[in-house]
């Protein structure tokens, strides 16, 4: 368990998608409304004690520093301190877990985490363009190197092995899709077919634009305190029990393996331990499906199945609604979008939705334990996060 007791008591966001009508602060700012009006005004603002906000591409996109002051300054939350957390595209989830450890640790009693990312402000070749001035220089780093391009060689491994086939990854896109139907705040909310999936335009062999996340505006926030506090600000809290980070390689030819993950495999057996619990006692979860194939490898790193069993388990329907282990019914990246900065808060705004049995038509019916999986480049960085209901 996380030290002497971590709770959620307040979840918000905005509904994603291509949000030009609103810049930066006004996501930031409405995700924070949000998050009030959820409380029933249980919640003074002035009594929370420090914040983080999560947000990755800010500086490069606005050209502009990004730093605490930039959620400070629009909420008027000065003097009080903000850390701004990077952290690639598991930025959100390690800003939870930071401010839980700062809970934990009986610094603060109130505490507020959001994240925020506007991407659409640029066509998706600029943005893509001023990603890559993140990335290393050294002569030896492969030039180009884009995610599909990352993500599509643990495809073409795994569909080599004879583990997936292109249509087990289109089937979770289907799955996916049909998900986000039932989610108002999802950018891409039509269902789509295997053979739309197979027929859209090519990304990078194998993947194709519908086997890919869309580029995305959005902002979440959740608020946290110490549990033995959580009954001021609500008569619903889900308790935040486990915590689990770890890193890998940035580079695809320092990789061992392709067609498995390091990072969220070590980051969940970390966070199984801290939580008390093993794959099969998780009831609902948030995985980070960036690409089709990356979902697939989440049920092998997470051990919701066997290594090479992911196929399979996703055609038994247990990762679908109304199945055992329902994956991603938010919509997850996939059909809800992908704002870098505020993935991984706005995963633990779902889990805290359905641990409370508050997610509408997308509800996992008796759901107690959520886990949220957020990875950061090609697997060189993760995050899981485990939630249970108070």
């Amino acid at each position: 368990m996380i030290g002497s007791g971590v709770s959620i008591v307040g979840a918000g966001m905005v509904p994603f998608g291509e949000r030009f009508e609103a810049s930066y602060e006004d996501l930031l700012l409405d995700a924070w409304d949000a998050l009030l009006v959820g409380t029933d005004g249980r919640v003074d603002p002035d009594r929370i004690e420090a914040a983080w906000l999560s947000t990755a591409l800010g500086g490069l996109i606005r050209r502009e520093a990004v730093t605490g002051a930039s959620l400070a300054d629009p909420l008027g939350f000065y003097p009080r301190p903000v850390t701004r957390v990077e952290n690639a595209c598991a930025g959100g989830s390690d800003a939870v877990r930071n401010a839980a450890f700062a809970v934990a640790a009986g610094v603060y009693d109130l505490v507020l985490v959001l994240g925020v990312e506007k991407m659409r402000d640029l066509p998706t070749r600029a943005s893509l363009i001023a990603q890559r001035g993140t990335m290393s220089h050294l002569w030896w780093h492969p030039r180009g190197a884009t995610s599909p391009y990352l993500f599509g060689q643990h495809a073409t491994t795994m569909m080599a092995e004879g583990r997936i086939t292109r249509e087990d990854m289109a089937r979770v896109s289907v799955k996916n899709h049909d998900h986000g139907r039932l989610n108002p705040n999802a950018f891409m909310r039509k269902p789509v077919s295997v053979e739309q999936v197979l027929a859209s335009p090519p990304v990078c062999e194998p993947l194709t634009v519908l086997d890919c996340c869309p580029t995305t505006d959005g902002a979440a926030a959740v608020l946290l305190c110490r549990s033995e506090l959580a009954g001021r600000f609500t008569d619903g809290p889900v308790e935040l029990v486990a915590s689990g980070l770890a890193t890998d390689t940035m580079y695809s030819h320092t990789k061992p393996v392709f067609g498995a993950q390091d990072a969220p495999t070590r980051a969940a057996a970390a966070a199984y331990k801290m939580a008390g619990i093993g794959p099969c006692d998780v009831d609902v979860a948030e995985l980070h499906d960036c690409f089709t194939v990356a979902e697939l490898l989440a049920y092998e790193d997470l051990g919701f199945c066997e290594r090479g069993a992911s196929a399979a388990w996703l055609a038994s329907g247990a990762p679908a609604l109304g199945g055992s282990l329902p994956c991603n019914p938010s919509g997850g990246l996939l059909s809800k979008g992908h704002p870098i900065g505020a993935t991984g808060v706005a995963q633990l705004c779902e889990v805290f939705w359905q641990l409370r049995g508050e997610a509408g038509d997308r509800q996992v019916d008796g759901a107690s334990i959520g886990l949220t999986h957020n990875v950061g480049g090609n697997g060189q960085v993760c995050c899981v996060n485990i939630a249970r209901r108070g």
